[in-house]
């Protein structure tokens, strides 16, 4: 699984780093220690980008969810 940012130009290099580390499921806090900025820096750089627009798209490759096995099941079925 891989995450897709659109919209991604939009946004200056700070924001890229805050919106990929925040998206990924990291704490303020872990993201000022790792970019060394202040946890309102994050916060700032996070709202800014909101206000750009990005969307994060999930690109699942293959059948991680086993979505088509429980298709084919289904139609074997009576």
């Amino acid at each position: 699984m891989q995450i897709e940012i659109r919209g991604a130009e939009k946004l200056s290099f700070r924001e890229r780093q805050v919106v990929v580390l925040k998206e990924t499921g990291h704490s303020a806090e872990a993201i000022a220690r790792q970019l060394g900025v202040s946890p309102g820096t994050v916060a700032t750089l996070f709202g800014r980008a909101k206000q750009k627009g990005y969307e994060v798209v999930i690109v699942l490759t293959g059948d991680p969810l086993r979505l088509s096995q429980g298709a084919e099941e289904e139609e074997v079925q009576p």
